[in-house]
């Protein structure tokens, strides 16, 4: 790799010093916010949306400086990468914790949390997952195949799944979908999503068990995934959609017995 004068280092900063002060600036606005929620937590959860998309603001000014010095210098910044993939995690973790982080569970499970935000409509809600979906699907593509956080992606987007999942009106869906309802497009299209993250999630998680953990938590993982998937099925009355799932299930479960019974032996034999 070429050495980078300090005419060009300045020239970078320089450069980036536009998204710099935006991040800086969205930080400054998180502790003002996170001072007025703890002084007064009423309508907290809307104000915790906004930190929601904040968070994700700074992951992209952060996915643009690497950009920056990609094309001027021509190396990847990875302390810039890192701290968008942690801002990045803050957005999830503050959606989390307005709308939970549950998987596989009964829409009545986190119903309370969502009564919070009700004044938010479908389309905000929609264009927000989309945004994350977004951002995210940016920062991993500049990380790039050989990144040694390939796994932690999965975790990160199983938690991205669930929290786009949590944040959708479930009881209001099946009147939404009708082409009559103002909310039917942004309702349609963020149901779309869901299964589709679900089925992703479910998929990621068994991808990471069969090539790096071995770790039956892991398979776990995307069955949980995938009985939330089947979940939406049964409510949406997809019942072709829903018995495919159940399948699949099947299938996994089994071979996750299979597999734990291999490897409970295993560790039998080294103990004797």
């Amino acid at each position: 790799m070429a050495k980078i004068s300090t005419e060009e280092k300045s020239q970078y900063k320089e450069k980036i010093k536009g998204c710099i002060d935006v991040i800086e600036a969205i930080l400054k606005r998180e502790k003002i916010i996170l001072m007025a929620i703890k002084q007064d937590p009423a309508n907290a959860a809307l104000k915790q949306l906004t930190l929601v998309d904040d968070m994700l603001n700074i992951t992209s000014h952060y996915i643009i400086v690497n950009g920056i010095s990609q094309s001027m210098l021509k190396v990847k910044n990875e302390d810039a990468l890192n701290e968008g993939r942690k801002s990045l995690y803050k957005s999830v973790i503050y959606l989390e914790g307005i709308v939970s982080n549950l998987v596989d569970a009964a829409y009545t499970d986190y119903e309370e949390k969502l009564a919070l935000i009700e004044s938010v409509n479908a389309e905000r809600r929609y264009l927000l997952v989309r945004k994350m979906g977004f951002t995210l699907q940016l920062l991993e593509n500049a990380y790039g195949d050989n990144t040694k956080w390939k796994w932690t992606f999965v975790e990160l987007e199983g938690r991205f799944a669930a929290v786009a999942k949590n944040v959708f009106n479930l009881k209001a869906a099946v009147g939404n979908t009708d082409p009559r309802s103002p909310d039917y497009e942004p309702t349609v299209y963020h149901l779309r999503l869901i299964k589709k993250l679900l089925a992703q999630a479910a998929d990621r998680y068994r991808e990471k068990y069969e090539l790096s953990t071995n770790r039956t938590d892991d398979f776990k993982a995307g069955i949980h995934f995938l009985n939330a998937l089947r979940r939406i099925h049964v409510l949406m009355g997809e019942r072709e959609e829903a018995e495919i799932v159940k399948k699949k299930l099947d299938i996994w479960s089994a071979k996750l017995e299979t597999d734990t019974k291999k490897q409970e032996e295993a560790v039998a034999k080294k103990t004797l």
